[in-house]
């Protein structure tokens, strides 16, 4: 099936994201950003670079910790994408949100879906991104490109997903948040 902007924001209209409130994290945001690029659906993502604090020379969506200033998760969502990408919070749509993860280094992250349908020329931090990332949406529902191991990390086992769509996996966090968007895409 391929995938088009209506009918994921249709999806995403009719999903009830799931709030988690655990003590002691830190509240933080993604931005899922679809990408048109080609005719065709692309996720942009950023590679971490060496220096930053969390998740070094990951894969990653842009986002990051919430801000006292910020208004919302998505406010924050945005913030975050223009600080590491020079993403103008203009030229996105948001479409949808996901269920609150938790992640081992202590933050409950929420996704914010945006669609990007003309993007700009980007400006990435040089401290937090080494590299700017656009891989084709429809890889992600390939299960030939998708895998999982049980692992245990800080007492808590769980299963870590991973995406082999680029010369490094995508996995951890990233993996976890796009295996609930296309479960919910399928779901439908």
């Amino acid at each position: 099936m391929q995938h088009t902007v209506p009918s994921i924001k249709t999806i995403l209209e009719g999903h009830q994201p799931k709030k988690l409130t655990i003590l002691q994290t830190h509240s933080a945001a993604v931005l899922m950003p679809i990408v048109q690029q080609n005719n065709s659906l692309h996720l942009l993502f950023t590679k971490r670079t060496d220096v930053v604090e969390h998740h070094k020379g990951q894969i990653s969506f842009p986002g990051g910790m919430m801000d006292d200033g910020d208004e919302s998760v998505v406010h924050t969502a945005l913030r975050e994408t223009e600080e590491e990408i020079g993403l103008p919070s203009s030229a996105v749509s948001i479409i949808g949100q996901l269920d609150d993860i938790h992640v081992p280094s202590g933050f409950i992250v929420t996704p914010i879906v945006g669609y990007i349908e003309s993007l700009p020329a980007l400006s990435t931090s040089q401290d937090e991104v080494a590299e700017i990332l656009f891989i084709p949406i429809e890889k992600f529902f390939d299960p030939a490109l998708r895998r999982s191991e049980t692992r245990t990390l800080k007492n808590v086992t769980r299963q870590v997903y991973f995406y082999d769509v680029w010369k490094e996996p995508v996995w951890g966090a990233t993996a976890f948040i796009i295996k609930q968007f296309t479960d919910l895409m399928e779901s439908q």
